[in-house]
């Protein structure tokens, strides 16, 4: 199925009987980059799962996630000590098209090549996954999830504990997924990536506050509601601040 964008229409998700996060509304379209911000517990992660169609939707709708998702979760699903190598994991992500008893084709091996060399680990692609440090081991879980050119990906947490060179890296990674009209929802506590790279933001805390522009939606009055934290409120103003500044010198925040 084709999308021209995804709406939510009060949407609330959770387990079982239980709503996790309640009164989703707004909508992304093709190509925007939506930060999905709140504190720990307030329902961030239980909204990408309904995305990804793992969890249900049991309160009002969501139209047009499309067919193809890449989801990468906040834990690693590998076990770092299986001698797998870097070009093998990513070849994971093409598994519904090569079929468990095949093996990968010419074509399938240069579009491993091809996303490595999108994320910067082409050199790494026959090194263990294991040896690799933590943000290079995100950067090959995020190629996985776009080999197979999903129309949307999902990111929970994703620049948790990386360092600049890492965090840069995967900044560039998700603005080419945006030109390429790949649709990203990023779960963060990082409000300057929010403003780097994101179109939209929608911040929860059980409840939807707020679903629009970073800018509107990221304020210190907004912060202070989800997270009832100074520092964060002090961020939010900071940020804002800074988005101004930038707006008034006629650059691009």
């Amino acid at each position: 199925m084709t999308t021209n964008g995804i709406t939510f229409q009060g949407a609330g998700v959770g387990y079982g009987t239980r709503v996790v996060l309640t009164g989703v509304q707004g909508r992304m379209n093709p190509g925007e980059a939506l930060a999905l911000v709140g504190p720990n517990g307030s329902g961030k992660t239980t909204l990408l799962k309904a995305l990804a169609r793992s969890v249900p939707i049991l309160e009002g709708q969501i139209e047009g996630i499309p067919d193809t998702i890449g989801y990468v979760p906040q834990s690693a699903d590998l076990d770092l000590t299986f001698p797998i190598t870097v070009e093998q994991v990513v070849m994971m992500g093409l598994y519904k098209q090569i079929g468990l008893a095949r093996f990968p084709r010419k074509a399938h091996r240069e579009k491993v090549a091809s996303t490595l060399t999108n994320v910067g680990l082409l050199s790494r692609a026959k090194d263990r996954f294991g040896e690799l440090s933590g943000g290079q081991r995100q950067r090959v879980l995020v190629a996985r999830a776009l080999i197979a050119q999903p129309k949307l990906i999902l990111l929970d947490e994703p620049f948790n504990g990386l360092d600049q060179p890492n965090r840069d890296a995967l900044l560039g990674i998700i603005r080419r997924a945006k030109n390429d009209g790949t649709s990203v929802v990023v779960s963060t506590h990082d409000l300057s990536l929010a403003y780097d790279v994101c179109d939209q933001a929608i911040l929860v805390a059980g409840r939807q506050i707020a679903f629009g522009p970073v800018r509107e939606v990221l304020t210190p009055k907004l912060m202070k509601q989800a997270y009832g934290s100074e520092s964060l409120e002090t961020e939010a103003c900071e940020l804002a601040t800074c988005d101004d500044s930038h707006k008034q010198r006629g650059e691009v925040a």
